[in-house]
C-alpha cells in the first residue's frame, strides 16, 4: 500500500455553495433539537460538486458533535450490490458507536445482519431462513427502528452517496425509512446525477414519490458563475489567473467544478494545444500521459468496480509488488486514483474518469479483465469482503462471457440475494440465470443440485433430495421472487411461461402450484378475484396423494371462499385443508386453514367452538414465532370477536397485535391491525382514537384494500358527524382502493351501508333505494350478518322517517316487505345480533306507522347490555319520541331523562345530526335537556350500564372511594376507576357526586337509601 502522496488538482478553497450549506446546517440544528428526523436529496450533473458539498458539510458535522456515516452506491459494471450504500454506511456507525449500536440491536441482530453481517450470530443448528410477503418489510421496519434508537443520544448524519448506482433494494429501504422515520436526530442526505435520471431510469419514480413527502427536501446543485470558477482556478493553481484564461476554461467548462479542475490542470501543465474539443477526451488526456504500468492499473481499476481492493488489483494486473507500488503511485500522483477511505484499495478521483477509461476498453479486453477478476476471486476468496464476494464473483463471470462458469455462480449469487431479502436483485439474477440456461454445457447443468434454488421446491413440495435443478425450478424461484419484490407483472409472465413448458409436458403438482401463484398475482394486480386459478389448480391436484400443494390448494379455496361466498362449502374445504396439511405435515398452512376454519365457524353460529379454535391458533403462532400465521390471527381473531359485538375484547387483542407485528417488521400487517382497531374504536365510541388508528394505517401502508378500510372508517365517523363533503371524499377514496376486481362481502357491504347513509343525509331517498335494491338483490352470504344487519337498520330507518312524504309513497310497500324479508334470514346468534333484530323490527314498525314504546324499549334493552354508546343514543331518542307520543306525563318523566342522556353521547361524540335532532324532540316537546334536581318517580331506564357498572355506581352512591369499591366487589383500584369513568361517561355528568344524585335521583338502589336512613337515624 502507499503512504502519502501529493496530489495538487483539488482546490483548497472551498467555493460557492453557501446557500446549499446553510440548507444542510439547519437540517442538522432541527434534527439535533429532537423535532424531527431530516431528510434530503442533492441532485447535480456529474462533475458539478456534489462529493465535495458532501465533504464540507460532513466535516462541519463533526465539529457540531455529530456522527457521520456515509455510504455510497457500488456499481461493479452494470450490477449494483444490494443495500451497498446501507451496509457501508452501518459498518460506519458501528465503528463510531459499538455500544449504542449493539443495544439498539439487541434481539434482532440475526435480521439486521442482512444488512450488517458482523452483527450474526453462529446460526443454530438446523434454522432455516423464512421468506413471506412481509420479509423485506420487517427488515426495512427493523433498519427504521435501529437508525431511530442510534440516533436518539446522538446526531447522526446518513449519507447515500450515487443513488443512480442503487439496487432496487436500496431505493425500497431508503423509500420506507424517508416515509416512516418519525423520530431520532437524525439527518439523512442522498445524492444523485440528475443528469443521468433519463426517462426510463429506475429513480425517476422514486424521486417523484419523495417529491409529495413534506418531509423531504430536495437541493439542485447548480454550476458555477463565471466569478467562482475563477476563484476556484485560483485556489487549484494557488495564483490568481489571468481574465482570459478564466473566460477560457469557463466557456469550455460551462461552469462545471470537475472539468474546470481537469482543464486548469491541463493548461498548467502545457497540455491545451493536445486537447480536442471533446470532454471525454479530456477526460483521458492525463491518463494516457501516465506510465504504460499504470495506464494498465488504470485500465484493471476501471472495470473492477467503485473500488477495488489493494490485493485484487495486484492478483488481476500480473506486476511485481515494486512496479504495481510504482504504477499506483503514479496513478494517485496524476490524481487519477485515490486511495479508498478504509485504506485497502483505490477509486477514481471521479467515477466520470473511470466510466471514460472504461469506455475506452476493447470488448475483448473488456472481458478479459473480468475473467481474471473472476479466477483471482476463485483462487482466493479473501480478497474481497466476505459479503461481497460471491455477488461480485457472479458479475465479473457473466461479464467474462462465460456461461459454464457464470451459470452456477450467478445461482448462488441468487441465493445470497434472497438470504439479504433483496428479492429485486434475487429476481434480476435468475433472469440471468435463465438468459445462461441454454447456452451452459449440459454437463454443467447436470452438477447443478436444488439446494441453491430450495425456496420454490419446498413450496411446491418436489422432492428436494432430487439430483438436479432443473429450468423450472429457476421458474418456480423467480416467480417467488417476483411476488416478494413487488415486481408482479415479470412474475406473471414467468409463470405464464412455466405453464406453457407444463402443457408439453405434463406435471400436475407443479402446474398447480404455479396456478396458485397466478391467482395470488392476479389478485394483487387487480386484474381478478383469482378464483379461476384456484379452480384449475383443485382440478389438477385432484385425485393426487396428499402433498404440500394439496394442502396449499385446499387453503387457499377456504379462504378465498370465507372472503367471497362463506357458507357449508367453505367450511368443508377449511377442513380438508385442515386434515391434509396435517398429513404432510405443512405446519404454516395447518395454522392457517385452522384459522379459518374457526373464522367460518364464528360467522355460522358456532361462536365458541370457532373462537376457541382461532385463540389456540393465535397462541401457537406466538409461541412458534410464525410471523405470517401470528400477522394474520390478529386481523383474524379481532375481527370475529367484533363481529360478535366484543369490541373490549377485540381491542385489547388488537393492541397486542400492533406490538407483535411492529416487533416482528410486519408493515402491511400493522395496517390491517390498526384499520380493525379503527373499526372497534368507532363501535366503542371513542371516535377520535379510532381516526386517529384509521390515519396511521394509512401512515404505514401503500397497499390498496387496507387504505379503503382505513377511508371507509373514516368516512363512517364523518358522516355521522354530518360532515358530508369529507364522507363523500373518503367514500370514493375508498371505492377507488378497493376497485371493481374482486368483489367481497366485508367491503361491498360497509361500502353500500355508507353509500345509502349518504344519499340519506343529502336527501336522496330514491338513490338509497336503489343502493339497498342492488344489495338486497345480491343477497347477503352466510357471515355477513356483521355488515348486513346495520345496512337493514340504517334502510328501514330511512323509510321511517319518510313516511309522510308523498314522494315517497311509490314503492313503500315493497321496500318494507324486502326488508323484513332480508332481516328474517340473518342469523340472530350473538346478544349483538340479536339487539339489531330488534331495532330492525322497531324502525319497520315505526315506518308503518304504529310507533308505540314496547319495540323501542326491547331495543334499547338490548343495547344496554353491550357497549354501544352511539346506537344506544340514536335508540334513546326514537324510543323518547314513542313516549311522548302516549301523552303519558310518567313516560315524558322517562322521555326527558333519556333525551339527556342521548344529547349528552351525542354531544361527547361530536355526532351533530344526533344532537340536532335530540334537541329539535326536546323543543317540541317542551323538556329541559339539562340536568334538574327535580326527583322522578320509579327506577330509571335506558341508562346504557352494564352489570358490573350498576354495582360500581351503587358503591359511588353510597359515598366510596375507588379503592374501597375495589375491596368491595374483588377488583383492582385501576379497574375500578375505569367503571366510573365509563358510569359518568354514560350519565353525561362531571364528577361522581352528579352521578350519585342522579342515581338517588332515580332511585336505582332504594335499599341502600334505607340503610343510609337508618343509620342517619
Amino acid at each position: 500500500m502507499l503512504g502519502g502522496v501529493e496530489t495538487r488538482s483539488v482546490s483548497r478553497v472551498f467555493v460557492g455553495r453557501a446557500e446549499e450549506l446553510a440548507v444542510l446546517g439547519d437540517a442538522l440544528s432541527r434534527a439535533a433539537t429532537g423535532a424531527e428526523p431530516q431528510a434530503l436529496l442533492l441532485g447535480g450533473e456529474a462533475g458539478v460538486g456534489k462529493t465535495r458539498l458532501v465533504e464540507e458539510f460532513a466535516a462541519a458535522a463533526r465539529d457540531r458533535g455529530a456522527v457521520v456515516a456515509l455510504g455510497g452506491c457500488v456499481e461493479i459494471g452494470a450490477d449494483g450490490l444490494p443495500f451497498a450504500p446501507f451496509s457501508t454506511a452501518l459498518r460506519a456507525l458501528r465503528r463510531e458507536l459499538p455500544e449504542d449500536l449493539a443495544a439498539a440491536a439487541a434481539g434482532q441482530e440475526d435480521e439486521l445482519a442482512r444488512l450488517l453481517p458482523e452483527l450474526a450470530g453462529p446460526a443454530p443448528a438446523g434454522r432455516t431462513d423464512r421468506h413471506d410477503e412481509e420479509g423485506t418489510a420487517r427488515l426495512f421496519e427493523l433498519t427504521a427502528r435501529l437508525l431511530e434508537r442510534v440516533a436518539a443520544r446522538h446526531p447522526v448524519v446518513l449519507v447515500l452517496e450515487d443513488l443512480h448506482w442503487a439496487d432496487t433494494s436500496t431505493r425500497h429501504l431508503l423509500a420506507y425509512l424517508l416515509r416512516t422515520l418519525r423520530t431520532g436526530r437524525l439527518v439523512v442526505l442522498a445524492t444523485y446525477r440528475s443528469d443521468d435520471i433519463h426517462r426510463r431510469h429506475p429513480l425517476r419514480p422514486l424521486l417523484a414519490e419523495l417529491d409529495r413527502l413534506r418531509t423531504v427536501r430536495r437541493l439542485d446543485l447548480g454550476r458555477f458563475t463565471r466569478e467562482e470558477v475563477g476563484r476556484q482556478i485560483a485556489g487549484i493553481l494557488d495564483t490568481e489567473p489571468e481574465a482570459r484564461q478564466i473566460d477560457c476554461i469557463f466557456e469550455r467548462s460551462d461552469g462545471n467544478a470537475f472539468f474546470v479542475e481537469e482543464l486548469a490542470v491541463a493548461a498548467h501543465e502545457g497540455c491545451r494545444t493536445g486537447l480536442s474539443d471533446s470532454l471525454r477526451d479530456l477526460l483521458l488526456v492525463r491518463v494516457e500521459a501516465l506510465p504504460d504500468s499504470a495506464q494498465r492499473v488504470a485500465r484493471v481499476v476501471a472495470e473492477g468496480g467503485s473500488t477495488v481492493e489493494h490485493r485484487l488489483i495486484a492478483a488481476v494486473a500480473g506486476l511485481a509488488e515494486d512496479d504495481l507500488l510504482d504504477a499506483l503511485r503514479a496513478a494517485v500522483h496524476a490524481n487519477i486514483l485515490l486511495p479508498a477511505p478504509d485504506g485497502d484499495g483505490y477509486r477514481f478521483r471521479h467515477s466520470l474518469v473511470r466510466e471514460a477509461v472504461s469506455d475506452d476498453l476493447l470488448p475483448g479486453e473488456r472481458s478479459r479483465l473480468n475473467r481474471r477478476y473472476a479466477e483471482a476471486l476463485d483462487a482466493d476468496p479473501t480478497l474481497v469482503p466476505a459479503d461481497e464476494r460471491v455477488l461480485r464473483l457472479a458479475s465479473y463471470w457473466y461479464r467474462a462471457h462465460d456461461a459454464a462458469r457464470a451459470l452456477p455462480a450467478v445461482l448462488d449469487a441468487s441465493v445470497e440475494a434472497r438470504h439479504r431479502h433483496a428479492y429485486a436483485e434475487q429476481l434480476r439474477l435468475l433472469e440471468r440465470a435463465m438468459e445462461l440456461w441454454d447456452a451452459a454445457p449440459e454437463e454443467v447443468r447436470a452438477a447443478l443440485r436444488p439446494l441453491a434454488c430450495a425456496e420454490a421446491r419446498r413450496a411446491y413440495g418436489c422432492d428436494r433430495t432430487a439430483p438436479v435443478l432443473c429450468y423450472l425450478d429457476l421458474l418456480a424461484e423467480a416467480a417467488i421472487a417476483g411476488k416478494l419484490s413487488g415486481e408482479r407483472e415479470r412474475a406473471l409472465k414467468i409463470t405464464k411461461r412455466a405453464l406453457h413448458l407444463l402443457d408439453e409436458e405434463p406435471e400436475p403438482l407443479r402446474a398447480a402450484w404455479f396456478w396458485t401463484q397466478r391467482s395470488v398475482l392476479i389478485q394483487a394486480q387487480g386484474r381478478g378475484d383469482g378464483w379461476r386459478e384456484i379452480g384449475i389448480a383443485q382440478e389438477l391436484v385432484r385425485g393426487l396423494p396428499p402433498s404440500h400443494v394439496h394442502a396449499e390448494v385446499l387453503a387457499m379455496a377456504a379462504n378465498w371462499a370465507m372472503l367471497h361466498e362463506p357458507g357449508p362449502d367453505a367450511v368443508t374445504a377449511a377442513e380438508r385443508a385442515v386434515d391434509y396439511a396435517r398429513m404432510v405435515g405443512a405446519a404454516d398452512i395447518e395454522l392457517n386453514a385452522r384459522l379459518t376454519l374457526g373464522g367460518l365457524m364464528v360467522d355460522a353460529g358456532r361462536i365458541d367452538a370457532g373462537l376457541a379454535e382461532m385463540y389456540e391458533v393465535t397462541e401457537a403462532a406466538v409461541a412458534r414465532g410464525r410471523s405470517a400465521v401470528v400477522a394474520r390471527s390478529h386481523v383474524n381473531l379481532p375481527s370475529a370477536l367484533e363481529g360478535i359485538g366484543r369490541s373490549r375484547e377485540a381491542v385489547a387483542l388488537l393492541r397486542q397485535g400492533i406490538d407483535l407485528t411492529r416487533r416482528m417488521g410486519l408493515v402491511e400487517s400493522e395496517a390491517w391491525v390498526w384499520g380493525n382497531l379503527a373499526d372497534s374504536l368507532t363501535v366503542l365510541g371513542r371516535w377520535d382514537e379510532a381516526v386517529e388508528a384509521a390515519g396511521r394505517a394509512r401512515a404505514v401502508t401503500q397497499a390498496a384494500t387496507p387504505l379503503g378500510g382505513a377511508a371507509l372508517k373514516c368516512a363512517v365517523i364523518a358522516l355521522a358527524r354530518g360532515a358530508t363533503d369529507a364522507a363523500a371524499r373518503l367514500l370514493a377514496e375508498a371505492r377507488t382502493a378497493y376497485g371493481t376486481h374482486d368483489p367481497m362481502p366485508q367491503n361491498t357491504l360497509p361500502l353500500a351501508l355508507v353509500t345509502l347513509g349518504l344519499a340519506v343525509a343529502e336527501g336522496r331517498l330514491a338513490d338509497a333505494r336503489a343502493g339497498l335494491l342492488r344489495v338486497l338483490d345480491a343477497g347477503f352470504p352466510p357471515g355477513t350478518q356483521r355488515y348486513a344487519w346495520p345496512l337493514l337498520a340504517t334502510a328501514a330507518e330511512a323509510e321511517a322517517d319518510a313516511r309522510h312524504l308523498p314522494a315517497a309513497e311509490e314503492g313503500r310497500d315493497e321496500i318494507l316487505r324486502r326488508l323484513r324479508t332480508a332481516a328474517k334470514s340473518l342469523t340472530t346468534g350473538a346478544p349483538v345480533w340479536v339487539a339489531h333484530d330488534k331495532w330492525v323490527r322497531a324502525e319497520l314498525h315505526r315506518a308503518e306507522g304504529h310507533d308505540t314504546p314496547g319495540p323501542w324499549a326491547e331495543a334499547v334493552t338490548a343495547f344496554e347490555a353491550l357497549e354501544r354508546p352511539y346506537e344506544l343514543a340514536r335508540l334513546r331518542r326514537r324510543f323518547a319520541e314513542a313516549l311522548l307520543a302516549t301523552g303519558d306525563e310518567h313516560d315524558r318523566d322517562r322521555a326527558r331523562e333519556l333525551l339527556r342522556l342521548a344529547h349528552a353521547v351525542a354531544g361527547h361524540l361530536g355526532a351533530r345530526p344526533l344532537a340536532d335532532a335530540v334537541t329539535l324532540l326536546a323543543q317540541r316537546a317542551r323538556l329541559p335537556l339539562g340536568r334538574t334536581a327535580e326527583p322522578l318517580t320509579g327506577p330509571a331506564d335506558g341508562l346504557g350500564l352494564t352489570g358490573r357498572e350498576r354495582d360500581v355506581l351503587r358503591l359511588v352512591a353510597d359515598g366510596r372511594t375507588n379503592r374501597q369499591i375495589a375491596e368491595e366487589l374483588f377488583i383492582s383500584p385501576k379497574t375500578a376507576s375505569v367503571h366510573v369513568s365509563n358510569i359518568l361517561t354514560k350519565l353525561g355528568v362531571s364528577g361522581r357526586g352528579e352521578a350519585a344524585a342522579v342515581a338517588h335521583r332515580l332511585g336505582l338502589f332504594p335499599a341502600a337509601e334505607a340503610v343510609t336512613s337508618e343509620s342517619s337515624a
